[in-house]
């Protein structure tokens, strides 16, 4: 079991984004308003 713990796993796999989710992250932060209203903190999303 030891064995297990102590052996080091080097995997090193490049992870892309899709364009369309670079699109969505993008358009969704677009559409986000966030208001102050005193303490607290309102987020809405605009369409």
């Amino acid at each position: 079991m030891a064995k297990l713990y102590s052996r080091k796993l080097v995997i090193k796999t490049k992870m892309l984004p899709k364009k369309e989710t670079i699109n969505f992250i993008l358009n969704y932060s677009k559409a986000l308003k966030v208001i102050t209203i005193g303490n607290m903190k309102l987020e809405t999303i605009v369409n």
